[in-house]
């Protein structure tokens, strides 16, 4: 079942992990910092294109961020990254 919470916690644990501000992510993926905050304390979540946006800026699964895997990177190596 998907969790606002948990989506949250994965997308802020992969974002420290990659040394980024909420403000760094914000600004890859159209969104404002507040809006961030918001979706990584679990209070809201996003539009799919935004969490496509997440999965390829960070090179994670939307399965992961999702909670339907404990796998980061689970098929993202099929991807191609576009121009």
């Amino acid at each position: 079942m998907f969790s606002k919470e948990q989506f949250g916690q994965r997308v802020q644990e992969i974002r420290k992990l990659n040394h980024e501000t909420q403000k760094d992510l914000g600004e890859a993926i159209g969104m404002s910092s507040n809006n961030v905050s918001e979706m990584e304390n679990g209070k809201k979540t996003t539009v799919s294109e935004k969490i496509v946006k997440i999965c390829r800026h960070y090179r994670v699964s939307a399965d992961y961020l999702l909670g339907l895997s404990d796998d980061p990177e689970g098929g993202v190596e099929r991807w191609v990254e576009e121009e």
